[in-house]
C-alpha cells in the first residue's frame, strides 16, 4: 500500500511561503523549498558526518555534514528540525542553536535552508531507510575528505560559512 504524499513548503527567492505541493513535483519542477540542517558536534568538537544511503531522491550516497531535510508545509524549520533529527539519529530533547539561513542552488536543488547546531556524544538509533552510517570527524578530516569523496554541496557551503563567521 502506498502512503500518502508528503506536501513540502515552496518558497520564492525571498524565502516568501507561495505554495505547498508534493514532494515529487518539488523535484521534478526544481521548486524552492526549505530546508533544516542540524550539525551535530560531539564535546570535542568534532561533527558527525553521515553516508546517504542509495536510495536518497537527492545527493545518494553522498556524505552529508547535517542531519535534516524537507520542511514539510504547516511545520517551522525548529519543528523540522527537531523531527529530522529524531527520525535520522534518535536524537531527542537536545538543545538546538540556531547558526543562520542559507540559500544553496545547483542543477537539481534549490533550497532555503536554516542551519542549527548541537551537542551529542552518541550513541546513535540511525534510521535504515536514510543514513547508512556515520563517524564523528574534525572540520579539517571533513575538507579533506570532501576533495577525495562526494559531499552534498550544500552542506559544504554551509560548513565554509561556519567556518568563515567562526562559530
Amino acid at each position: 500500500m502506498d502512503s500518502p504524499p508528503e506536501f513540502v513548503q515552496i518558497v520564492d527567492e525571498n524565502n516568501k511561503e507561495i505554495a505547498a505541493v508534493t514532494r515529487r513535483l518539488m523535484r521534478e519542477q526544481n521548486l524552492i523549498h526549505r530546508a533544516s540542517y542540524v550539525l551535530v558536534f560531539n564535546n570535542r568538537d568534532e561533527l558527525f558526518v553521515q553516508q546517504r544511503t542509495l536510495s536518497k531522491d537527492i545527493y545518494p550516497g553522498y556524505h552529508d555534514v547535517a542531519a535534516g531535510g524537507v520542511v514539510v508545509a504547516g511545520e517551522s524549520y525548529e519543528e523540522s528540525a527537531e523531527r529530522e533529527l529524531a527520525e535520522e539519529l534518535g536524537v531527542r530533547d537536545v538543545l538546538l542553536l540556531p547558526c543562520f539561513d542559507h540559500y544553496f542552488e545547483d542543477e537539481g536543488n534549490r533550497v532555503w535552508g536554516r542551519v542549527f547546531r548541537c551537542r551529542h556524544d552518541g550513541p546513535f538509533a540511525l534510521q535504515p531507510e536514510e543514513v547508512a552510517g556515520g563517524r564523528f570527524m574534525t572540520l579539517d578530516q571533513i575538507m579533506a575528505l570532501s576533495e577525495r569523496e562526494p559531499f552534498t554541496p550544500d552542506g559544504i557551503e554551509i560548513l565554509k560559512r561556519l567556518q568563515k563567521s567562526g562559530d
